[in-house]
């Protein structure tokens, strides 16, 4: 509702302005906006990763909340459609409420049932779709409900043990399994001491590395491959809108699974005395690296959607 702006017009001032007031005011607004129905909504910037808020006029149509992109009729869709087209997990405040959301953007028949809805509710909508041959996107917010409560969310909050809470806890216990693994190389090559003097001290470290290694690679692949089979295609049936998401958290599986097999072939080929533990640390780092990433880009986008499917297994 306010990126088209005239020029010398600082947008990202105006919205700031507008922030400000429906927070102090529970959701009202004076002035020219006097009487409107406003959410503030928060999206992840679709190239920085950062937190976006931008104020939007907040539809409800036979319950399902919405907003629309307008642009007050603008040429060009604006940043905040972008960031939820990369990642659709968003944040919706009323005034009255704050909830998480997943936003989908409603396309063919639902789209247009919808905008007339809304066209016929709101005269300056209808104007805006008159101002411009795009056709003014539709965007639905599904809540992501939290009503049972077993466990302390970040907030302090008591909350069900969800799928998504599952995930995060083997995500923890693959961390600390690759932190050993790490620190078993590194025993290799400490204080600068050869791997000859250290492994003539211990002649079993190199069998005790192989066979950790291959138990955090088993490990590894099932996790993955339970995500591939299970969580994900729930999740892409759910939440459609997922799509891309689900898409480039598969293909970072393709990546680390690559790093993984590397990996294993040199603690395998690893010969006390005679190979370099210096590319088999370094390739470890790499490995970490992207294990990381990829848990993290996991956990911002898809742990809450998922806790939404149902509580987690009772498994220690």
């Amino acid at each position: 509702m306010t990126e088209r702006e005239p020029e010398n017009f600082d947008v990202h001032a105006f919205n700031r302005q507008v922030i400000a007031e429906f927070r102090e005011n529970g959701g009202k607004l004076t002035g020219w906006m006097e009487g409107w129905s406003v959410c503030v909504l928060t999206t992840t910037g679709a190239r920085t990763g950062a937190r976006r808020e931008t104020p939007l006029g907040y539809f409800e149509i036979d319950g399902q909340p919405l907003v629309v992109a307008s642009v007050m009729g603008g040429p060009k869709n604006p940043a905040w459609y972008h960031n939820i087209r990369k990642n659709p997990q968003v944040t919706v405040e009323t005034g009255t409420e704050t909830y998480d959301a997943v936003a989908t953007i409603e396309t063919g028949e639902r789209r247009d049932e919808l905008f007339a809805a809304v066209a016929a509710r709101d005269e300056g909508m209808r104007d805006y779709q008159r101002k411009t041959t795009r056709v003014l996107p539709v965007v639905t917010l599904h809540r992501i409900e939290r009503e049972q409560r077993t466990v302390q969310d970040s907030a302090g909050e008591e909350r069900v043990r969800g799928l998504g809470d599952f995930l995060v806890e083997a995500h923890d216990r693959l961390r600390a399994e690759l932190a050993e693994l790490r620190r078993q190389v590194d025993e290799i090559v400490e204080d600068g001491a050869s791997s000859s003097e250290l492994e003539r001290a211990k002649p079993d470290l190199a069998q005790q590395l192989r066979t950790h290694c291959t138990e955090f690679c088993a490990a590894l692949k099932q996790h993955h491959a339970g995500e591939d089979r299970g969580a994900f295609p729930m999740l892409a049936q759910q939440f459609p809108e997922l799509a891309p998401v689900l898409e480039k958290l598969g293909e970072e599986h393709e990546v680390v699974a690559r790093l993984q097999e590397e990996i294993r072939r040199l603690v395998d080929e690893h010969e006390p005395g005679k190979s370099d533990p210096a590319r088999l640390k370094g390739r470890l780092e790499t490995m970490t690296s992207e294990l990381e990433a990829h848990f993290r880009y996991e956990e911002r986008t898809i742990v809450a959607a998922l806790n939404t499917l149902g509580p987690a297994p009772d498994i220690p």
